[in-house]
């Protein structure tokens, strides 16, 4: 994607949104990353919903788990476009593509944006299916979505407010630190090591630059981690996408009436 073009395709993006998906402003977006797909149908009533595919700038996920369709949502008075699906750095489009999800959240007026994603958890208090709130991320990539000068406060990131929101649906979320890598190797025991001593909790391959678009186009950010694995050395067990699928589909009840009732109190 040229970035000189990201704006204008992320408004003909949403331009389409409108005209598929009806022209009801959208107060929130959802994008359900890697184990959050089986919760998108408890979240809310669907009222309709399109291929990313079918929207300029989108292509169809290539990762498995990814359902690859933006729905708008209705739970009480609050409509949500739901993401079934993400671009990941390591799919090699660029990071104007893993951005254009937020961005086009933005043109299409949202003003608040969750981000979930499937994560490996350094601490082993929080087993496989616990959802830990992002406090703040570390940025491993080395790569930023922005372009030329412009300087973003990133102080707030997740945002403090919108946390004490998700505490109030359920006050038994814990917090960490996410570390986004660029993937989509696993990490060695080596490198979990060393996060741990960084700071982090929490070790994925999204979410991270996503975050720091949103909040230059203006979003308000909620960042939720499904833990679906212990990260690598943590203990004996071998890693595997499959693994996190599953961490998904048990968990998938809790994780649709936390997102729905997020969204009902924002």
């Amino acid at each position: 994607m040229d970035p000189d073009d990201v704006d204008v395709i992320a408004t003909q993006a949403a331009d389409t949104l409108r005209r598929t998906l009806g022209s009801d402003p959208a107060d929130v977006a959802v994008v359900l990353g890697s184990g959050w797909g089986d919760a998108a149908d408890l979240i809310g009533q669907a009222e309709a919903e399109v291929a990313l595919a079918d929207l300029p700038g989108f292509s169809a996920p290539s990762v498995a788990g990814h359902g690859g369709v933006v729905r708008r949502v209705r739970r009480g008075g609050r409509v949500a476009l739901v993401f079934l699906g993400r671009t990941h750095l390591y799919e090699g489009r660029g990071v104007d593509a893993v951005a254009h999800t937020v961005r086009t959240a933005a043109a299409a007026g949202c003003s608040r944006v969750v981000l979930t994603n499937g994560c490996g958890g350094l601490n082993p208090a929080w087993q496989p299916g616990s959802v830990v709130l992002i406090a703040d991320h570390l940025n491993l990539t080395g790569r930023s979505p922005l372009h030329g000068p412009e300087f973003v406060d990133l102080t707030d990131l997740y945002s403090s407010r919108l946390r004490a929101i998700a505490l109030d649906v359920d006050p038994t979320l814990p917090q960490g630190v996410y570390a986004q890598l660029p993937g989509p190797h696993y990490e060695t025991p080596a490198e979990i090591r060393m996060l741990g001593t960084l700071g982090a909790d929490l070790v994925g391959m999204s979410t991270a630059l996503e975050a720091i678009a949103a909040r230059a186009a203006g979003l308000e950010v909620l960042g939720l981690s499904l833990v679906t694995n212990a990260a690598a050395g943590i203990t004996d067990a071998a890693l595997d996408h499959a693994e996190v699928l599953a961490s998904g589909q048990q968990a998938a009840h809790r994780l649709g009436t936390l997102l729905g009732g997020i969204v009902e109190r924002m």
